[in-house]
């Protein structure tokens, strides 16, 4: 046994070690560092304080982090030290107890009410915990204290992403920036952050509001105009001036692009391609905007104009700082122009671009264009076996495995063979709706009408919200002439839980046209065109115009829907059956 005053020195340096180790013990490098010996004899570490440190670090290292917790929340609220309180704190969580790391924390903000760090834990903690009604205080004093304001009200969606009430968390903010809110130069920012907010919470007329109040302060903001363009994104379409207006003050490049990512994800090429043009005009060594450009070029069907962005591209790349871009910017490249070459027949061509590919993210991508290669050359039985016969077992790689498959099905327009695909897949998962809903849409293509209607049902009555199965049922009803009442309400239950979706829209003129109401469906139709010039829109609202004697209106948008979409099924059909040569 060692002498008392040897046990003591040994025990010194074993604390002196464990809270060298801790997040409250000064670090080395740290200004106002005070040495080891100084630390001892700080009259606050007495000896009871003494062993409540030692003790909780001890026993939060061998396994027992509830006593080293309450040892450790002991010695704060002994010596009212933020360190200890926060070393509390962080045993809580590194245990994965919540309500033990809110408790310290409480006693944290207690003991020392203007702790920024104490305020900031108990509102995270709040916030993980799904507390969210009481953080609005605590938001406040770390807005108020906050040196970095702008940062933080830019991370407040972020912050309560999680939340389950994301309308509550909209609600709880905005009391907490009642001051921003007022504040000219925090409020631009401050209804950015509460728009993203009440968007995440589904209140899109909130949402929107926010947005035009933000730009009205700050025409100039760019935050603005990206909330702006996830409106749009959200299929409201009211925040488009926002963007043009934000755009007309601030032409910046990259917001031109988003601007044209977004309008190509709603299909609205030729849009898309002034706003491009303008990029390349302006910036002619923007880089993504060449591969944009050549895309919505490949979609419009000007070939040999996408080949000259695509070949633009490539020559600039090598300049791009961004390592990603350079990596899978040039295996988009060469995807595209493996597609551009199918389309002009040329597969040895579209085969050797193909080859080129080395990126191993994009293996699978290149290996679904090699098996359409080979379907477009009658080799169905071979593409089919090169896609099966992908590496990979998991329930993720099959499942990427058979929706290629259904996908290069759909393609050759063999619909039977594709739904027995699409069983398999929705085995893997049969609670997804999206996989059933899928499965209903192949059952219909493949003529098994009756089980399109049941497995839509089925959706329905799993996922009452899923408005795109009260949509695709409405539809069918409408499109075959049946039950036309009953299509009317369930598209309506749709635009229920959808509001302003173009699609749902087309629904709601091609049931009111099929229920003889031309003018109200020529409306429906015409605003869900402008919203998506998707083909299949183009088809009913040029059949509706044609029905109204607008012939020369109706051949207009079938050409345009003909230059996206020229193999589309509803629109030949619609041409056949009315007998129009365009």
């Amino acid at each position: 046994m060692l002498p008392s005053h040897c046990f003591r020195t040994a025990l010194l340096a074993t604390v002196l070690a464990l809270t060298a180790q801790s997040p409250w013990a000064e670090q080395p490098g740290d200004e106002g560092r005070a040495d080891d010996a100084a630390a001892v004899s700080n009259p606050a570490l007495d000896s009871v304080l003494f062993y409540e440190i030692l003790l909780g670090e001890i026993s939060s290292r061998t396994g027992d982090p509830g006593a080293g917790y309450a040892y450790i929340l002991a010695a704060a609220r002994r010596s009212a030290d933020d360190q200890l309180y926060q070393r509390a704190v962080d045993i809580a969580l590194q245990s994965r107890s919540g309500e033990y790391a809110l408790t310290a924390a409480k006693a944290w903000k207690e003991a020392i009410p203007q702790s920024r760090e104490a305020n900031r834990y108990m509102l995270q903690i709040l916030v993980a915990l799904n507390r969210i009604g009481e953080t609005a205080d605590l938001l406040r004093q770390e807005l108020a204290q906050s040196s970095e304001r702008a940062s933080l009200l830019a991370a407040l969606p972020e912050i309560y992403g999680r939340a389950s009430d994301k309308a509550l968390a909209a609600r709880v903010v905005q009391r907490a920036l009642v001051d921003e809110l007022a504040n000219p130069a925090t409020a631009p920012a401050a209804w950015v952050a509460l728009g993203r907010l009440r968007l995440a919470s589904g209140n899109k007329n909130g949402a929107l509001d926010a947005a035009r109040k933000a730009q009205d302060l700050d025409g100039e903001s760019a935050d603005v105009v990206r909330l702006a363009l996830e409106l749009m994104e959200e299929n409201t379409p009211e925040a488009e001036p926002i963007v043009t207006r934000g755009l007309a003050r601030q032409p910046l490049a990259a917001l031109r692009a988003a601007y044209a990512r977004v309008l190509l994800g709603l299909q609205r090429y030729s849009d898309a391609d002034l706003q491009l043009q303008a990029i390349t005009g302006e910036n002619p060594k923007f880089v993504e905007a060449w591969l944009m450009l050549a895309t919505v070029q490949f979609l419009e069907q000007r070939l040999p104009l996408a080949e000259a962005s695509l070949q633009r591209f490539m020559e600039l790349l090598p300049e791009s700082t961004d390592a990603q871009m350079r990596r899978n910017g040039l295996t988009q490249a060469y995807l595209l122009h493996a597609q551009i070459a199918e389309k002009k027949k040329d597969f040895a061509a579209a085969e050797a671009w193909l080859g080129r590919i080395d990126n191993a993210d994009q293996v699978f991508a290149a290996q679904s264009r090699r098996a359409s290669l080979l379907a477009r050359q009658g080799k169905l039985a071979q593409a089919r076996a090169l896609l099966r016969n992908l590496p990979g077992t998991s329930d993720t790689d099959k499942r990427m495995k058979l929706l290629a498959e259904v996908q290069l099905l759909r393609e050759q327009r063999l619909y039977d063979d594709a739904y027995k695909v699409q069983v398999e897949l929705v085995a893997l998962a049969p609670g997804e709706a999206e996989l059933v809903y899928d499965q209903a849409m192949l059952a219909e293509k493949a003529g098994k009408i009756d089980t399109m209607e049941q497995l839509l049902r089925q959706v329905i009555a799993r996922q009452p919200k899923y408005h795109h199965a009260y949509n695709a049922l409405g539809y069918s009803l409408a499109d075959r002439g049946l039950r036309l009442n009953e299509a009317k309400r369930l598209i309506m239950k749709a635009l229920e839980f959808a509001p302003g979706d173009p699609f749902i829209m087309d629904s709601l003129g091609w049931v009111e046209f099929r229920l003889g109401n031309r003018a109200d469906a020529k409306q429906h139709l015409e605003a869900a065109y402008k919203a998506r010039p998707d083909v299949e829109i183009a088809a009913h609202l040029g059949e509706v115009l044609w029905s109204l004697g607008d012939k020369e209106g109706a051949s207009k948008v079938w050409e345009e829907g003909q230059r996206t979409g020229p193999d589309n099924e509803t629109l030949q059909e619609t041409l056949k059956r009315l007998g129009v040569g365009l």
